[in-house]
């Protein structure tokens, strides 16, 4: 049986979950439980000069920086960090001394790998243990695979890895790269394997490779709690318990529980990772988990939806993270469709002189339901729900941007919808350019609400009047007045709006007399 050693990265993969704001007190408590659970490999976070440096984050400038969290006896422990290429001066490496990390992870993609070989051979060259991490090993062919096995035995590295970045690697695909390294790799280096959990398969290829047949030394990357971007990591609670039953391991549970209980749950709360459909898609389409969560963020698309952005990604563009790109990707979906105003004069006759009465789902719309009932009774008064249906009144019109919500909403009520481009338009009362309704702040772009307002803006309404617009709160079920639209998102998503929706509504108000009709929990004008 081979030897297995297992990296927990927890104080860097899982840093996607909270910006790696751990906090340095459990940092040292992180680290601390790993050392009493006798974890071979700690990783301890980012070495990247890109970011100040911010004691409270696992993001360091200097190895001096990181020795803080590493304790003065660390045993037969190994730590580390991980750099990615481009993002730190090796220059400013000092010769290794046992002060601080004992090794190095370079991260690299395939249109780097030259240059981030250079980067790994002169961190070996300082003294210190190197990893080479092939991030999306995937991408490579078996040739440029081969030769990029070969380039790495001209270093002579600590170890080599197989990455599966995207959470998609299937056992037959790593058994295949598991043998392209094993039969072309010098047999001094060490075979690395880092997972993500996207289509749940991260535990059952491990323990795939403990039952390979191998003389070599192994090292299995895992996170505390699967901690870790998206869909998380593998395990380390779980894999140890394997390995302890299963390969001879010395593994301690009890400190990680412990840690898990006393420091990750409220990040977990926070920010939940884990298993779900968008991670499941970004897997399948072998993309970046960071595509499928800004999808997901947006609360409009449905899993159909977000399979046809993926079909539209070109692939160069899938493997490294781009904010611009998935945006214009975002709203050219969204745009698309066909506009049909033949109503637009008898809706600008019906809505001349009168105020605007605006109904979304916020709680406030129940219990605020008489002086909504009251208000749009005026005769004065044109009432418009949003991105649903106001069972208290029979609204005059549904706005609808949202292809969720279109779907949910009863076909008998499409025939005073005011929809978006991208929205079905048979039967509709009106469909309108959704480029035309965008707003310049990203995290509220295209809100209902707010595309709602600025809609209505265009036909030189005077006054408009909000109910239901209660903005975001930590606690989701406390969101809606109907429990089914509420959904779970980070806080800090939810933080985002809230501050994206004052904004917009206070720029919005210097052109025209907003007002609230029922008190907001979450949102202002001033």
């Amino acid at each position: 049986m081979n030897r297995i050693s297992v990296l927990d990265c927890t104080l860097r993969d899982g840093g996607y979950c909270n910006d790696c704001h751990f906090g340095f007190e459990n940092e040292i408590k992180i680290v601390k439980s790993l050392v009493e659970a006798n974890i071979d490999i700690i990783e301890c976070g980012f070495l990247t000069e890109l970011i100040e440096y911010d004691p409270e984050r696992t993001r360091f400038n200097s190895v001096e920086q990181i020795a803080k969290i590493i304790p003065k006896n660390r045993g037969s422990k190994i730590f580390v960090a991980l750099t990615d290429y481009g993002k730190y001066n090796l220059e400013n490496l000092p010769e290794y001394d046992g002060s601080s990390i004992d090794g190095l992870r370079v991260a690299f993609h395939k249109k780097d790998r030259v240059a981030g070989l250079d980067e790994c051979r002169c961190v070996k060259e300082k003294g210190y243990k190197v990893f080479v991490q092939a991030m999306v090993s995937v991408a490579y062919t078996d040739e440029e695979f081969l030769d990029l096995i070969k380039q790495v035995n001209k270093i002579e590295p600590y170890a080599f890895y197989i990455v599966d970045s995207f959470g998609m690697m299937k056992r037959k695909e790593l058994s295949r790269l598991f043998y392209l390294v094993e039969h072309n790799l010098k047999e001094s280096i060490i075979i690395g394997f880092h997972s993500h959990n996207n289509i749940q398969l991260a535990y059952s290829n491990a323990q795939s490779l403990v039952e390979k047949q191998t003389e070599r030394t192994l090292i299995i990357d895992s996170s505390i709690y699967g901690m870790g971007r998206g869909a998380g990591n593998l395990n380390t609670e779980l894999f140890v318990e394997y390995l302890n039953e299963n390969a001879e391991g010395k593994y301690e549970l009890k400190p990680l529980l412990n840690v898990i209980d006393e420091v990750l749950n409220e990040f977990y709360q926070r920010n939940y990772w884990g298993y779900s459909l968008p991670n499941y898609l970004s897997a399948v389409h072998n993309a970046h988990p960071n595509y499928a969560g800004f999808l997901d963020d947006k609360k409009t698309l449905t899993v159909e939806d977000m399979s046809e952005i993926f079909d539209m990604m070109d692939n160069k563009m899938k493997v490294s993270f781009d904010k611009a790109y998935i945006e214009e990707l975002y709203r050219e979906y969204m745009a698309a469709g066909v506009i049909q105003e033949q109503h637009k004069a008898e809706l600008k006759e019906k809505i001349t002189g009168k105020k605007i009465l605006m109904i979304a789902p916020g709680k406030s719309c129940d219990t605020e339901a008489n002086k909504i009932k009251a208000f749009a009774n005026r005769a004065d008064v044109v009432s418009v729900s949003i991105n649903f249906n106001y069972s208290v009144i029979d609204t005059d019109f549904i706005f609808l941007s949202n292809l969720r919500r279109y779907r949910e909403l009863d076909p008998t009520k499409r025939s005073k919808c005011i929809v978006t481009s991208k929205i079905p338009s048979e039967n509709v009362y009106l469909q309108t350019n959704y480029s035309d309704l965008l707003n310049s702040v990203s995290e509220v772009e295209d809100n209902a609400g707010l595309m709602a307002i600025k809609f209505f803006m265009k036909y030189g309404i005077d006054e408009i009047y909000l109910a239901g617009f209660d903005g975001y709160s930590h606690d989701f079920e406390s969101n809606y007045t109907d429990s089914q639209m509420s959904f779970i998102t980070r806080n800090t998503v939810l933080d985002a709006m809230n501050e994206g929706m004052r904004k917009v509504l206070k720029e919005y108000s210097t052109e025209i007399h907003i007002k609230f009709l029922t008190t907001p929990r979450q949102v202002t004008i001033a």
